[in-house]
């Protein structure tokens, strides 16, 4: 009898050990589910959102709101006009500026060639007026600019901010719609 008893407790003993292997196979395969099912959903509602297929609307609705917006400006109380060009801009050159930049190693200049753009030629007379306060504020600023700042149309993008925050401190009250480089030199 002892020897029954050693052969059932073996193929106990095996068997427990096939389960243990089954239950960690099927942990596995649920944890694998769980990670690439929510994957895979994202994967296809992404692509499906980014083709236009769902979430975009039709092109029907698009032409709809695009002529909504035409006609009398949108929901935020904004004239059509100020999203595209201003039919009565008025264009002010700046002298060209010559800086010095701020650099470790010798001396490196940034010449700038500018025009502001303003709302109309009313304000001409006005920016006319205040220009050495303006180019007090651009000289003040980009003096304290490295090479690396100008570097990439972000950190042109990046400049073009700067400039317009600091040409509408010195202008106030006139408003300058943007700045436009005409020329940028870095030497």
């Amino acid at each position: 009898m002892a020897k029954d008893d050693v052969n059932e407790a073996e193929d106990g003993a095996l068997e427990g050990e096939e389960g243990a292997e089954e239950g960690k196979k099927k942990g596995m395969n649920k944890k694998l589910l769980l990670v690439i099912i929510p994957l895979l959903l994202l994967t296809i509602g992404g692509g499906l959102y980014f083709s236009g297929i769902i979430g975009g609307g039709s092109d029907a609705e698009h032409a709809a709101e695009d002529g909504e917006h035409a006609e009398g400006g949108d929901e935020h109380g904004e004239d059509a006009g100020e999203h595209g060009p201003n039919p009565n801009a008025a264009f002010y050159a700046l002298p060209d500026l010559i800086v010095n930049l701020s650099s470790g190693s010798g001396s490196r200049y940034l010449k700038l060639k500018v025009q502001l753009e303003l709302e109309n030629e009313a304000d001409l007379a006005a920016i006319e007026a205040v220009t050495p306060r303006v180019i007090d504020q651009f000289q003040t600023y980009l003096r304290e600019m490295r090479v690396e700042d100008l570097r990439g149309s972000a950190g042109i993008y990046r400049l073009r901010q700067e400039l317009l925050y600091r040409v509408n401190i010195a202008a106030h009250p006139v408003k300058v719609d943007d700045v436009l480089f005409q020329e940028m030199l870095i030497q």
